[in-house]
């Protein structure tokens, strides 16, 4: 049985988008499901568009996706001799030809078919026209003399058997007059060279595997299995677009989105296996099979995304998020947090990862805890803290004074006990307290978060809030 190998092959002319990072998943789980081999190669012939730093975004964005690749990237610009070298044996095997057609008789060819109603193709000009008549200063570029009758037909593991007549397949430029490599061919050479036995890619792709497959058997090669995946759509069905998240890789990462909870989102687009929504790498390396993948075009939801994500959150190891959260909120503080501070945060990560989306909320719902004093209320928080309140809080900060067990029982019975004595609901002593440790009128449970303040930072920043009336009582004995 011949081992699998696949191969991913983006063009580093922009960031890795969405749909870049789905074929990548699609070639890594059906090479890694056969035991086989995962290649890299960055198309990067077009060497105006192709940048530095689209190349490392590629790079940095599989690693981070843990989507790993087999040696070495390969680079499709390093390999061009080799691609006019195989134009060439072509040349000479008859099955191509030296065209020398202007730009301004291609352009004239061009406007005759429009003006005609033909579609816009080579006509063969040279095809069967000796040397003896090539124009003095011209460089020719080398033509694919394309099969004129029949088929060509693609048996494609996802549409299935697509059949194209050959007479609308021109004679397609393999060299330039430069002598620079096309696309169709520099692929063909390079799947062939690498070993590549399955081409999974967009069905934007489809046309191309015609011409492809006819350049295989031109040079007697063996043809991969071509398998051309559905392109992702917005989830209201039209092409996708930024205003629906088609984004960088890099922008879901910024964004607090989690590589396992992308590639299992990524996953789902275009392939299921039952129902099931929720799964790791290695059970999706385990189920998938390309044959399982939708002919219909994928609907990308950026809110069924998050909602993953939270899923994801919630199940995640508590120190993992402490590793990934802290830098951030350091980030957003503008300084190295010292120990106790971390301390907070990794005693808050239980609750708060509950409710957050992304590990930006996470972030943001835990900045609280590494807040230097006194805390700037939002506006919500100051309404909290107006009229009787600061009284009231005033009058608690005292009471917590005899509370002899700082947690979080201890600081709800106190409480409770406060506002009972002052005939209040407990509302109305537990919003204004949140207001005053956290600085916003939303948090954890406000007994949680005094727990894990510890007595001096609580009763601190009930001080702050409260001004000159409050006083902090001493610590019990």
């Amino acid at each position: 049985m011949t081992k699998v190998v696949t191969r991913f092959a983006p063009s580093p002319t922009g960031f890795l988008h969405i749909g870049g990072v789905r074929t990548a998943l699609f070639n890594w789980l059906y090479a890694r499901h056969g035991g086989g081999t995962f290649l890299l190669r960055i198309e990067d012939t077009d060497r105006k568009r192709s940048t530095p730093e689209a190349i490392d975004a590629i790079l940095d964005g599989l690693s981070w996706l843990g989507l790993h690749w087999d040696g070495e990237p390969v680079f499709q610009y390093d390999r061009r001799e080799r691609h006019a070298e195989v134009a060439r044996a072509l040349l000479d095997a008859g099955h191509a030809y030296y065209c020398y057609c202007t730009p301004e008789e291609l352009s004239e060819m061009r406007e005759r078919a429009k003006a005609e109603g033909r579609p816009v193709r080579y006509d063969g000009t040279w095809r069967d026209r000796p040397a003896s008549e090539a124009p003095d200063g011209i460089n020719p570029v080398i033509r694919f003399r394309a099969p004129t009758e029949g088929v060509t037909v693609v048996e494609d593991m996802v549409q299935g058997s697509v059949a194209t007549d050959n007479s609308v397949l021109d004679d397609l430029i393999m060299l330039r007059a430069d002598g620079t490599p096309t696309y169709t061919l520099s692929v063909v050479v390079d799947d062939h060279d690498m070993g590549v036995t399955h081409v999974i890619r967009g069905d934007d792709h489809l046309n191309n595997a015609a011409r492809q497959t006819q350049l295989f058997h031109a040079l007697g090669w063996n043809l991969p299995a071509y398998a051309h995946i559905p392109l992702i759509h917005g989830a209201d069905g039209a092409k996708l677009s930024k205003r629906h998240g088609a984004l960088g890789v890099e922008a879901y990462r910024e964004m607090g989105i989690l590589p396992e909870a992308l590639l299992n989102y990524l996953c789902r687009l275009g392939w299921s296996h039952g129902d099931d929504e929720v799964f790791t790498l290695d059970q999706a390396i385990d189920w998938f099979d390309i044959s399982d993948v939708n002919r219909g075009a994928a609907r990308f939801d950026l809110d069924r995304l998050s909602h993953l994500n939270g899923l994801y959150l919630s199940a995640s190891d508590d120190g993992a998020l402490a590793d990934r959260v802290i830098p951030a909120i350091e980030r957003e503080i503008g300084a190295q947090l010292p120990e106790h501070v971390r301390q907070r945060i990794r005693a808050g990560i239980p609750a708060a990862k509950t409710r957050a989306k992304t590990l930006g909320d996470l972030a943001d719902s835990l900045l609280f805890y590494a807040r230097p004093r006194p805390l700037a209320p939002n506006t919500k928080a100051v309404k909290l803290l107006a009229g009787p309140a600061l009284g009231h809080l005033a009058e608690l900060c005292a009471a917590l004074g005899d509370v002899a067990e700082w947690n979080e029982q201890g600081l709800e019975d106190a409480v409770r006990t406060f506002a009972a004595h002052k005939q209040l609901k407990l509302g109305a002593i537990a919003q204004p307290l949140r207001a005053a440790l956290t600085g916003s009128n939303v948090s954890p449970g406000i007994f949680e978060v005094a727990a894990i303040l510890g007595r001096e930072e609580t009763l601190g920043r009930i001080a702050d809030a409260t001004g000159p009336i409050a006083t902090v009582p001493a610590s019990p004995s």
